[in-house]
């Protein structure tokens, strides 16, 4: 006599989102394709647009129309968006009043030598780091993002103290570049960003070139930085912004007037200075970084969107 059959129980097959392989959405692909779908899809993605542009773009249209007004028409209340009389000399008082020239050329200057020591110490650093793989190499790049953590107003004084008495050579670095240069030559978040970039580089490029005699420094400087410029933009854009923007670090070492920067000498100016003189010299302080945006804007994506070669 045959056992009966024992019926197996069937596992319940997982329903396909789509017939043709495609994750299930909110809205589905037919109804997006449909008449109404797309006009609703091109009406919500312009005004999310215009919602996040205004928010970005109205602080900056603020303050160069308050940069035209009277100083009784920066104090109505309502505020009105658009000055009645515009005033654009003022733009030009601001040039004389706070010697933007003079700041700017200094700003220039200190970002400019920042920049390079940035680029000197970082790349070579990351490099080693990567390819060289020397002892303990990620316990040094352990102790270099720990520093991340730490809030950079926790080292100010030491470094301050630093600065005034270099220990072992006993140089006094205040009003010199170098009290700019050196602090931000060595950046733990510039050099991580290197070392992930120099990772992905294929081994087999570097095995090559060392095959053919090649030294460690010129495969650094005819295969690396080519593959790398990407990324050696956007560490050279961060280096430079930081440079523009710090305030705190350069008060503290630049104390002499003739060597500020642009942030520090429009601070120590503005109780001397109306209002709308403030902000036009705000204003014109604003313009060197939004040039290196609209210029830079895609090597900034490039540079952090890559960490692959192909082929």
């Amino acid at each position: 006599m045959t056992p009966p059959s024992v019926r197996t129980r069937k596992k319940p097959r997982r329903r396909a989102a789509w017939a043709d392989g495609h994750a299930r959405t909110i809205v589905s692909p037919l109804e997006l394709k449909s008449r109404w779908g797309t006009r609703i899809y091109w009406a919500v993605l312009a005004a999310v647009l215009t919602v996040f542009t205004l928010v970005f773009v109205f602080p900056l249209y603020w303050m160069v129309t308050g940069a035209m007004k009277s100083g009784e028409e920066i104090a109505q209340m309502p505020p009105t968006l658009w000055p009645e009389n515009p005033d654009f000399s003022v733009f030009s008082d601001a040039w004389e009043l706070f010697d933007i020239g003079t700041l700017l050329q200094n700003t220039l200057y200190y970002a400019i030598g920042a920049w390079l020591f940035a680029l000197a110490v970082d790349v070579t650093a990351a490099y080693a780091l990567s390819k060289l793989r020397p002892m303990f190499g990620n316990a040094i790049l352990g102790a270099m993002l720990a520093t991340l953590m730490i809030p950079p107003i926790v080292v100010m004084i030491p470094a301050y103290v630093t600065v005034t008495d270099v220990p072992i050579f006993g140089w006094q670095l205040l009003n010199s570049p170098w009290a700019i240069w050196f602090p931000v030559a060595a950046n733990g978040f510039n050099i991580f960003l290197l070392k992930r970039f120099f990772d992905s580089i294929p081994d087999e490029i570097l095995e090559a070139a060392e095959i053919d005699g090649v030294p460690p420094w010129r495969v650094l400087v005819s295969i690396i930085l080519p593959i790398s410029r990407p990324i050696l933009g956007v560490v050279s854009i961060f280096t430079i912004v930081m440079v523009f923007k710090d305030f705190l670090w350069p008060l503290l070492v630049l104390p002499d007037s003739e060597k500020m920067t642009l942030s520090v000498g429009l601070s120590q100016t503005a109780g001397a200075v109306s209002q709308n003189q403030i902000m036009a010299g705000l204003v014109i302080a604003s313009i060197p970084m939004i040039i290196v945006f609209f210029f830079f804007q895609r090597s900034i994506m490039a540079g952090l969107t890559a960490g692959s070669l192909k082929g």
